[in-house]
Order: C-alpha cells, then structure tokens, then sequence
C-alpha cells in the first residue's frame, strides 16, 4: 500500500476519532425515508460544476420516488455546501454520518474535495460512490468505493494518451511540448501522464512548470511557455485558471500545432460562451459530448429532463459535462442497494465491485481499486463554433471527438488557434 501523506493521515486520525464516539450512525432504520448525505461545491471555483450536478441528484430522487422509492422508501437528499474547500469537507461529513445520522453517503464532486472526505468514511465503514475523483482511492485503497470517472486506474499514465496520439497526427509531426498546470491533486496527475505520453511519442518537452492556485496573472506563463516555441501546448487546469490561460494565449497570440489538454472549464456552458470562436481547434479532455457515436441509452431522456429544470433554475443549461456522471453515480447507489435489499455497507460496497451497472452514461464495471475496468478518457476538438450561441453546442460537430477511436467523429484541424 501507498504511504500516506502527512496530510491524509492527519484526515485519517480525525476519522477514526470521530467514528470511535459512534459508529452506530449508519444502522439501517426500519422506517421514515431514506437519507443520503454529502457535499457539493455549490459555491467557490468549482460551482460550475457543483450546482448542475446537485440539479441532476435531485432529478434521480424525482424519477425514484415516483417509482416508489428506494427499498420501498421514500429517498431525501442531506447536502451541505464545501464552498470549493478541501477544508471544509471533513467536518462537514463527520457532521453528515454522526450528528445527521444519514442512511448512505455519496461523495463532492472533484477529486480535491474527495480526497479529504476518504479517511472519515474509512472510519465509519461507509460505501462509498465518488464523483470525478480521478485516483483518489490511490493512498487508501478503501474496498467500499467506487468512482463514476471515465479515467480507468493508470491515470498518471493513460489519462494523456488520446491528446497525445492525435498530436502526433499532425502534418508536419510535431516536435516540441509544453507542459503547464495548476499545483493541485489532479492537475498534477495529468502532467505525470503528459510527461510519460510525451516521451512516448519522442517529443522533446521545452518547458515543465507548476502554478500556484493563488495565480491571478497568466500572461508570465503563456509568454514563457510562447519564448520556446512549442508545436505542442498541453495544459492541465480547473476553471477559472483555465479561463486565464486562454485569454492570456489569446492576448500573446500564442499559436501551436495542437493546444489544449486536460482543462476543466471548456466543458461548462458558461465558458462556452465566454469564449465562442475563440476555442476553435482547441483540443480538450470531456466525459461526453453530442456526437452520434456516443449515444447511451436514456442519455437524451436525461438531457432533455435536467435542460427544462436547469433553465428554471439558471444552472448550466447544457448539462453535458458533470450531470450525466453524477445521475450515473446515484444510479450505482441504487442498483447496489436494490440488489442487496437493504442498508448493509459492507454488502452494498461489496456489491459495487461485483456487478455491472447500467446508467446514462453506458454499462460501468470497477475495478478492486474502484475504477472502471476500461478507461474512456474522450478528446474532443472544439470545430466550427460561430459566435456565443450556446445552442450550436447541442448539436453533433463542434465538439468533434477524436478519441478514442471507436468514438471518433472527425478529423484533427490545425493550427491553434484557427486560422479562418
């Protein structure tokens, strides 16, 4: 097993304190609803994609209770806000599972507000199904969760392949890399990967550096990364940084072969349509996109469901990055739960690594670690975007997928940016 961090096994002391008062907290009840509990970063920097996943939880407690419920009970949903701070997250569960008492735990959306929540469900023996937490099951080893991420169990290798294997079949190969991502727990995962990808494919990386979260300037970056003329430009970023590497490239006019990368941010609506035409032949990791050979069943019922709600509440009216995954992850809860018939951690966890479980987003199997048995890390190429019309990203071919190939909806366009 990994050795722990001073950190994690500071979270890991505070959880095994916390559950050594109670561990009756997850008895199972034999009336009154069924409550699931967890947090959301419903504000802070990763809201954008906190508040639709919340919506998309809500849609599954509608479809649910409207079938009857869970087990034959009516299902109630226990959130409380992170407000985007790993901080925050500890206290927040130990509150949850010892203070709320709540049947079932669910996990933040982000592996940088997971990671934290790991060591008090360990203390308290909970399964436990996370959402987007690429690897953070990786120090713990935990048997009792799994992750709804396509990103499989070698992130640190596979999560860059795709974009790098659409790099290399650019015309003239390229060359030269750049690598460039937040100091963060995910970010950093991706670089380890691009560095492994890049030596694969006998490029030369000419630059390699971390930034702090606090950075507010991206300008010294994109302009140190412009001085070493890269033909390939790979970030590894969370939303609002990745809005300043782009605008920071765009005021350079910083130009490559291919640029983009692992960047959480394109894939929220919002910054769709901050950017528009700007992100044309930007080439950028998703989960999902509107293509016709990435159809699931019941994805568009989905869709069609969480649009009408999400313009009622002025949520991310697209819905195309986190929703689907997150009414996955409580369609694994449920499955789970089903099958074992009632609440019994230990056998639901069990459960989780035993089956296959059909959601929105396809059949999904985990691994013993909690991550899927395939991994699906998606490259999409943003084509033909025409002004900020958020509508256009409905439709099949500006969010063109280039991997995997079995996906694979269109060819690679270059140079970044677009030249017409």
């Amino acid at each position: 097993m990994k050795r722990l961090t001073r950190r994690e096994l500071g979270y890991l002391a505070a959880g095994l304190s916390a559950a050594a008062a109670s561990r009756s907290a997850l008895a199972q009840t034999s009336e009154g609803p069924i409550r699931i509990g967890y947090t959301l970063p419903l504000s802070g920097g990763l809201a954008g994609n906190g508040k639709p996943s919340f919506l998309a939880h809500r849609l599954w407690v509608e479809e649910v209770n409207a079938k009857g419920g869970l087990l034959g009970r009516k299902v109630e949903l226990v959130n409380y806000d992170d407000q985007s701070n790993p901080g925050q997250v500890p206290a927040l569960y130990t509150k949850l599972l010892d203070v709320d008492k709540v049947d079932l735990v669910v996990s933040s959306y982000s592996t940088a507000l997971i990671g934290p929540a790991m060591p008090i469900i360990m203390a308290h023996g909970a399964a436990f199904v996370t959402l987007l937490g690429s690897g953070t099951n990786d120090a713990f080893h935990y048997e009792r969760t799994v992750n709804v991420s396509p990103v499989g169990g070698k992130m640190q290798e596979d999560f860059a392949k795709g974009f790098f294997d659409i790099a290399m079949t650019a015309d003239p190969k390229p060359k030269t890399v750049a690598i460039a991502g937040l100091d963060s727990d995910f970010p950093q995962r991706q670089m380890q990967s691009a560095r492994t990808q890049a030596k694969n494919a006998g490029l030369e990386i000419v630059y390699d550096k971390s930034y702090p979260p606090s950075t507010v300037d991206y300008g010294p970056i994109v302009r140190a990364i412009q001085a070493t003329k890269p033909d390939v430009v790979y970030f590894a970023s969370y939303p609002l940084d990745s809005v300043g590497l782009l605008k920071a490239a765009n005021e350079a006019k910083l130009t490559a072969t291919v640029l983009g990368g692992g960047m959480i941010g394109p894939q929220i609506t919002a910054i769709k349509a901050q950017f528009g035409p700007l992100l044309n032949n930007l080439v950028c990791w998703d989960v999902y996109a509107p293509e016709p050979t990435l159809k699931f069943p019941g994805v568009e019922a989905f869709l069609e469901r969480y649009r009408a709600a999400a313009e009622k509440e002025k949520v991310d009216p697209l819905g195309l990055y986190a929703p689907p995954l997150a009414y996955a992850q409580m369609q694994v809860l449920e499955q789970a739960v089903n099958r074992v018939g009632k609440i019994d951690q230990a056998a639901i966890g069990a459960d989780f690594h035993a089956n296959a479980f059909p959601t929105v987003i396809g059949t999904l199997k985990f691994d013993a670690n909690g991550e899927w048995v395939k991994e699906r890390n998606i490259y999409v190429q943003y084509q033909g975007v025409k002004g900020n019309d958020i509508e256009q990203f409905k439709k099949a071919g500006t969010q063109v997928i280039l991997y995997p190939e079995e996906y694979r909806s269109g060819k690679l366009l270059t140079p970044f940016p677009a030249t017409s």
